[in-house]
């Protein structure tokens, strides 16, 4: 972890965003849920199995909310990451749904560019994206009425104009990102306090966590995602996922 996340938070500060953010995610469930939480959910959360995705599967899961939990598994992820899912079945007794990328996709990928070909152009590792990340996300929200994510406003200039609530015009549904104004220090005093299992590469210095050929430890100083793509600049830093400057719902 870095030295923001030992800093000291102020209880009330802190209690003060949980409130905040369990009324966000009640305000989605009363108008986008259909009181499932299986795959039946009009109302899904996204999880990278980060930390800000940690501090959202706790609230979720503790208070039985009518919210599906899936993941990508895009077939290149840290051992690390993979253990998450384990530790949330075990913490919660509720299993994350994961979706794979296409097998015909990955193979014509992989025949197109190499095993590695998204280090040699943005575009490149863009069309990686797309087979492993973009696709099965198409897939998991078809049918939704919204979904949540893990975003922050700090995360990186990308995401510098982030709103709590948004309108995804790719999908065609509301995107909600109950965690928008939280600090990374904020993030992390909730995990050590609710004792919240994490992936272990928190703790060698990955901020953000992605697929691990793209991934790497995040330097004094740095930005928490300057540990993705470091290769290219900051402004190409995401993968389609989260499109930057949507409107407001």
């Amino acid at each position: 972890m870095s030295e923001t996340t030992t800093a000291a938070v102020d209880a009330a500060v802190l209690d003060a965003r949980v409130a905040a953010t369990r009324a966000i995610l009640a305000d989605a469930v009363a108008r986008h849920g259909n009181g499932h939480a299986d795959d039946q959910a009009s109302l899904v959360m996204a999880s990278s199995l980060g930390a800000e995705d940690m501090v959202l599967t706790d609230l979720i899961l503790r208070e039985r909310l009518p919210i599906r939990i899936f993941t990508l598994d895009t077939g290149r992820l840290h051992e690390q990451t993979l253990r998450v899912l384990a530790r949330i079945s075990e913490s919660y007794g509720q299993d994350v749904r994961v979706y794979f990328p296409a097998a015909g996709d990955v193979e014509s990928l992989v025949t197109a560019q190499g095993i590695n070909g998204f280090y040699v152009s943005v575009d490149a590792r863009k069309a990686c994206c797309r087979v492993r990340k973009v696709l099965p996300l198409s897939r998991a929200l078809t049918g939704r009425q919204a979904w949540i994510t893990g975003l922050r406003r700090e995360q990186s200039p990308t995401r510098a104009e982030l709103l709590a609530e948004a309108w995804d015009a790719d999908h065609g549904i509301a995107k909600w990102s109950p965690l928008a104004d939280w600090s990374e220090a904020e993030v992390w005093a909730y995990l050590r306090a609710h004792k919240v299992p994490y992936n272990a590469l928190h703790d060698q210095g990955f901020l953000s966590i992605g697929c691990a050929p793209c991934t790497r430890a995040v330097q004094p100083g740095e930005d928490a995602r300057a540990g993705r793509w470091w290769w290219e600049h900051p402004e190409t830093k995401e993968c389609g996922l989260h499109v930057a400057g949507a409107g407001e719902a």
